[in-house]
């Protein structure tokens, strides 16, 4: 399961899908033009959610 943590406050959480209850895998998508941005997804295919923010930022997933 994926665990994305505040790099300012140090909160954490973990992410299910609500469909299929699946722990959400971490994974990144490349938007036109090349950006990446870090999601979560479902591993049996019910969507993803970019990743959760924080204290005004994104929170991180180590991989």
């Amino acid at each position: 399961m994926a665990t994305y943590e505040c790099p300012k406050c140090g909160m954490a959480v973990n992410a299910t899908c609500a469909k299929c209850d699946a722990p959400l895998e971490n994974d990144t998508l490349t938007l036109e033009g090349g950006a990446k941005v870090q999601i979560s997804k479902c591993p049996n295919g019910h969507g993803k959610i970019k990743s959760p923010m924080c204290c005004g930022e994104d929170m991180t997933c180590s991989l």
